[in-house]
């Protein structure tokens, strides 16, 4: 694989549609990869057919069918949990690797999620190691990574994202470099990609627009999506630059919120990758 890129299914979300139609609608653009979102038990929503994400309780034969169907392959889960809530995250992360593992997915994203008030920074670390030692295990088992995304307070820095990427002495223990959240949370995010370096596994592509950029950038630690790459305050020349001087070879993942932006991030970016 060289450079290749796909969209995250939150550009349906706001369409009111199921994961297939979702599928469907990436194919169409002409996407080859998809960014799947799981969560577990049963969520009103998808059930009914209004939103994309698929339960890791139904049958992962049934996300690989689609996937087939529409002639497209995931570039990674969208699986984030609070790392220093291990009771939710071990068994959440364990059951997204498996789930991962059964229809070909490279890695499963997450971040350090917000940290409750009654654990400290310093504990902090040592809950999120334990959690990750913990997975791991599994992720090893079955040749998935887990890559960590600069979302909250902690991965908003650089050296706070490597070092929570440095806690377990694993290969499978990557970064998912989320562009638009970098931004935002004030870090420089050309430089923020080359001090990752080899860890990278997975890019979101998330551009920010001029307008979110002067009113939040500093203020938060991320946002859910962006708007169309090119869009934006992102140059995109220079990220994919920089990701073939490193010598990436994976997906760059669209975040955008709309089924036109995705449309027009993919026309955007094929011509640089």
């Amino acid at each position: 694989m060289s450079i290749e890129v796909g969209v995250n299914m939150e550009f349906i979300r706001h369409e009111d549609k199921p994961f297939a139609a979702g599928v469907e609608r990436a194919a169409q653009l002409g996407y080859k990869y998809v960014e799947p979102m799981v969560h577990n038990g049963r969520e009103l929503l998808s059930e009914a057919g209004y939103f994309h994400s698929f339960s890791m309780d139904d049958d992962p034969g049934e996300m690989k069918e689609v996937l087939d169907r529409c002639g497209v392959k995931t570039s990674g889960l969208s699986a984030h949990c609070p790392l220093m809530r291990p009771e939710i995250s071990v068994p959440y992360l364990q059951k997204a690797i498996r789930f991962a593992a059964a229809i070909g997915s490279p890695v499963i994203n997450t971040d350090e999620g917000i940290r409750p008030e009654w654990v400290t920074i310093e504990e902090a670390w040592h809950v999120m190691k334990y959690t990750l030692t913990a997975a791991l295990r599994v992720a090893e088992r079955y040749g998935v990574c887990i890559g960590i995304e600069p979302h909250q307070s902690i991965s908003k820095t650089t050296d706070g994202l490597l070092r929570i990427a440095s806690l377990v002495d694993s290969p499978m223990l990557r970064v998912n470099y989320d562009t638009g959240n970098a931004f935002l949370g004030g870090m420089d995010p050309y430089a923020g990609l080359k001090a990752v370096g080899k860890r990278l596994v997975h890019v979101h592509a998330k551009d920010i627009s001029f307008q979110q950029a002067d009113s939040e950038r500093g203020k938060v630690t991320g946002t859910p999506v962006g708007c169309a790459c090119g869009d934006g305050v992102i140059d995109w020349a220079k990220v994919i630059g920089i990701l073939k001087e490193q010598g990436f070879h994976g997906v760059l993942s669209v975040e955008c919120g709309t089924v036109e932006q995705a449309a027009r991030s993919l026309a955007h970016l094929s011509p640089l990758v």
